[in-house]
């Protein structure tokens, strides 16, 4: 017979979820940190069933190391460079399954494990729907970057290839737009890997931080390509108040991704992919490309406003993404 939430209970939920964190960690109602002179950088994050996830697409173990990955790439892209931890709140309908739920904080626990930080706290209540909320926490390294930091001149760079997470959606839901008759084998297995258990860049991140020029201040501007590559970079134009141009033939894409417009969206505007996306003096960007062979050069940010632009004909970059309150 499958146990269900209504049938644990609170009180027996909470004890099993206690056997998550070390322990005594969840026998109060707060969280203490100990004190760190490193400024503490918070966010907040929220997973909606059949908005986030789903039974068709996401095993719940999955589901609980995107949750915690999405959290931490946006520490990465601030400048984390330790973790203290996450607090989740769990709604669920009472006819939810624990081992539904014991999947998702195993998932958790396997992505806190390789990340870092611990289950410092949080809360459940039951709902009409399967919701996740994380807050995480990390301690700031000596750079902070932000969307509000690009500058004209800069290098426009990113951490990876995109488009590999759309793509596994679309493989993991039968969509007819990924035909595998021209997909390879290991494209289809990456990209519904990378759907499934996306990285946050802190490995992208301290190679940032070791390289940078001598002679150079701690300025950069960061973002991550969570809601599309595209996405990002008008997120840091907006905030900079400065334009971005783009390079056709640099967008990063696996070297077996198809050609035509299409796939050029889902790498533009496919979404959580979680990749760092940049802003770099010239110098502080090769010498990142260098350490960072994953690194992609995308072309540079110019004065003006909001304009993001292809280099080569100066008309405007277009690539429809994801909205959260868009009508269906």
């Amino acid at each position: 017979m499958t146990e269900t939430l209504a049938g644990l209970g609170e009180t027996e939920l909470l004890q099993r979820l206690a056997r998550f964190a070390p322990a005594y960690q969840l026998s109060d109602d707060t969280a203490c940190l100990v004190a760190d002179a490193r400024p503490l950088l918070i966010n907040t994050d929220v997973l909606v069933d059949d908005v986030h996830f789903s039974e068709t697409t996401t095993a719940p173990e999955d589901v609980g190391w995107r949750a915690v990955s999405a959290n931490f790439s946006d520490l990465a892209a601030s400048g984390a460079i330790s973790i203290d931890g996450i607090t989740v709140a769990l709604v669920a309908p009472g006819d939810t399954s624990w081992d539904w739920v014991k999947g998702v904080y195993s998932g958790m626990s396997e992505a806190l494990s390789c990340f870092g930080g611990i289950l410092l706290g949080g809360d459940c209540s039951t709902g009409q729907e399967r919701l996740l909320s994380l807050t995480a926490l990390g301690r700031l390294g000596p750079c902070h970057l932000h969307r509000g930091h690009a500058c004209p001149g800069d290098v426009l760079v990113t951490s990876g290839v995109h488009g590999l997470s759309r793509l596994g959606l679309a493989l993991l839901q039968s969509d007819p737009l990924a035909d595998r008759s021209i997909l390879s084998a290991s494209l289809q297995a990456e990209a519904i890997q990378r759907h499934r258990r996306p990285t946050p860049r802190f490995d992208a991140l301290q190679a940032l931080l070791n390289c940078k020029p001598s002679q150079l201040p701690w300025r950069a501007g960061g973002t991550d390509s969570s809601d599309g590559l595209l996405a990002g970079i008008r997120g840091m134009c907006a905030s900079s108040k400065c334009g971005a141009l783009l390079d056709r033939d640099q967008l990063p894409q696996s070297v077996d991704w198809p050609e035509g417009p299409p796939w050029d969206r889902w790498c533009l505007a496919g979404g959580e992919d979680f990749e760092l996306i940049l802003s770099l003096p010239p110098s502080w960007a090769d010498a990142w490309l260098q350490a960072f062979p994953e690194g992609h050069r995308l072309g540079s940010f110019h004065a003006e406003t909001d304009a993001v632009l292809w280099s080569d004909d100066r008309t405007p970059v277009v690539a429809p993404g994801f909205d959260h309150f868009d009508k269906p």
